[in-house]
C-alpha cells in the first residue's frame, strides 16, 4: 500500500517543525540572556520547589539580619549609657571620698553635696535615655511614658520589669530591665548590711567583710555595748538570741568575729549603743544613694564620728551600686559579642541559601550558550527546508 502525502501536510509539517525550533531558540536566548535555566515552575517543577524553598529560608535570614541590626544600634546606645552612668557615679565617688577629709569645713561640704545633687540629675536622665524610634532602654518589657518618676520621697519606676528582645535570634535585646538596674543593687557589701541602730557615743561601724563562706548562716547580728566604771565591753547577739561573744572588752578597730563574718566598730561607743550587721536584700537604689550622700553633706554640726560614719555608707552603697551598673554594662557588653557572633552565622546561612536557589535554579552559561548556538543553527535549517518545502507545487512540473 502507498502513503500518500499531501502538499498541504508537507508545508504543517514544515511550520511545525520551525515553530519548534524557534520555540527552542527563544527557551535557549532567555537562559543566555537572564542566567535563568528556571524561572516558571513549569521548566522543571522539582528545581522550581528547590527554589523556593531557598528564597524563603533567605528571606527569613534576613529578617533575622534586620533583627540584630536593631538590637545592636539600642544594645550600643545601653552599653554606652551605662558607660556614661559609671563615669557620674565614680565623680560622686571621688566627692564622697573628698568629704571625708578633716580640712573640709561644713561649707565644703555642703557644695560637694549640691554636686551630688547635679550628678543625681544627671543619672536620672540617663536612666530614661531613649532610642531612635522614642523607645525607652531601660523601661523593661514596655513603658508609655518615662520609666523612672523622680516622685515624692524616692524615684519609682513605672516601666515593666523584665528585658524586650527583638524576634528571631534569642537575646536580642531592644531594652533592659531598668527596675533591676537603678533600684536593685545589693544593700551593704553585698552579704549583709551594717548600720548603727543606736548611735550617741563617738563610733562608727565600718561595712563588715565575709572572712569564712562556709559558715555563714543568714542570721541578723546586734552589738550591744555597756559602759561600766570605764570599761567598755560588748555582747553579739545572733536573730535576738545570746551567742558565746558575751562581755568581751572592747578595743577599737579590733575585729568583732561571728559565723564567717567580721565586723570593726572604731572610736569610742557609748553605753547602751548598737550596732547591727542583717541579712542584704536586693533594694538599693542608686538615686537614693546619692540623696542619702547629698543628704549628709549638707548637714551642718555633726561629730567626727557622725561624718566617718556616713562616709563609710555612702562609699559602701556607692560601690555596691557601681558594681551593679557594671555587670550591666558587661551583660550588654556580651550581647553585643553575640551579635558578632550571630552575624556570622546568618551571614554563612545566607550564602548557603543563595548557592542553594543558584544550584536550583541558574543556568549553566557554557552549556546554554552551546546550546543557544545548536539551536540557531537548528533554526537556520528548519528555515531552509520551509523554503525548499514552500516552493514544491504540481505546478512547477506541469509548466517547467
Amino acid at each position: 500500500m502507498t502513503t500518500r502525502i499531501s502538499t498541504a501536510h508537507l508545508y504543517d509539517a514544515s511550520i511545525d517543525a520551525l515553530m519548534n525550533r524557534q520555540r527552542d531558540l527563544s527557551e535557549a536566548q532567555r537562559q543566555t540572556i537572564t542566567g535563568k535555566r528556571v524561572s516558571r515552575a513549569s521548566d522543571d517543577p522539582a528545581a522550581a520547589a528547590r527554589a523556593e524553598r531557598a528564597m524563603a529560608h533567605e528571606l527569613h535570614i534576613d529578617a533575622n539580619l534586620r533583627a540584630v541590626q536593631a538590637s545592636r544600634s539600642n544594645v550600643e546606645l545601653m552599653e554606652s549609657t551605662l558607660g556614661s552612668a559609671t563615669e557620674v557615679l565614680q565623680q560622686a565617688r571621688e566627692a564622697i571620698m573628698a568629704a571625708g577629709s578633716a580640712a573640709y569645713s561644713d561649707s565644703d561640704r555642703a557644695h560637694l553635696g549640691e554636686s551630688l545633687v547635679a550628678m543625681r540629675a544627671q543619672l536620672l536622665a540617663l536612666a530614661n535615655s531613649a532610642d531612635g524610634a522614642g523607645r525607652a532602654l531601660f523601661g523593661g518589657q514596655g513603658a508609655s511614658q518615662l520609666p523612672f518618676v523622680d516622685a515624692p520621697g524616692a524615684v519609682q519606676f513605672r516601666g515593666v520589669a523584665g528585658e524586650l528582645a527583638a524576634g528571631g535570634e534569642p537575646g536580642l535585646l531592644l531594652s533592659m530591665d531598668g527596675q533591676n538596674i537603678w533600684l536593685s543593687a545589693p544593700t551593704g557589701n553585698g552579704v549583709f548590711e551594717t548600720r548603727a541602730a543606736t548611735s550617741t557615743g563617738g563610733a562608727w561601724i565600718d561595712g563588715g567583710a565575709v572572712t569564712d563562706p562556709t559558715r555563714l548562716t543568714g542570721s541578723s547580728y546586734s552589738v550591744q555595748f555597756t559602759v561600766n566604771a570605764g570599761v567598755t565591753t560588748y555582747s553579739v547577739l545572733s536573730d535576738g538570741a545570746a551567742t558565746a561573744l558575751s562581755n568581751v572588752a572592747y578595743s577599737s578597730g579590733t575585729p568583732i568575729e561571728i559565723d564567717g563574718i567580721a565586723l570593726r566598730v572604731l572610736g569610742s561607743p557609748a553605753d547602751g549603743d548598737v550596732f547591727e550587721a542583717v541579712p542584704s536584700t536586693p533594694s538599693s537604689s542608686a538615686f537614693d544613694v546619692l540623696d542619702r550622700a547629698a543628704s549628709a553633706l549638707r548637714t551642718p554640726l555633726r561629730s567626727p564620728a557622725q561624718i566617718a560614719q556616713a562616709r563609710s555608707n555612702d562609699l559602701r552603697d556607692l560601690d555596691s551600686v557601681l558594681g551593679h551598673v557594671s555587670a550591666a554594662r558587661s551583660q550588654a557588653g556580651l550581647a553585643l559579642n553575640r551579635m558578632d557572633g550571630s552575624d556570622a552565622r546568618l551571614g554563612e546561612a545566607k550564602l548557603q541559601a543563595q548557592s542553594e536557589r543558584s544550584d536550583a535554579e541558574d543556568a549553566d552559561m557554557v552549556q546554554a550558550i552551546s546550546a543557544l548556538q545548536a539551536r540557531q543553527v537548528g533554526y537556520e535549517a528548519a528555515l531552509k527546508t520551509y523554503s525548499s518545502v514552500q516552493r514544491l507545487s504540481l505546478f512547477q512540473y506541469i509548466n517547467p
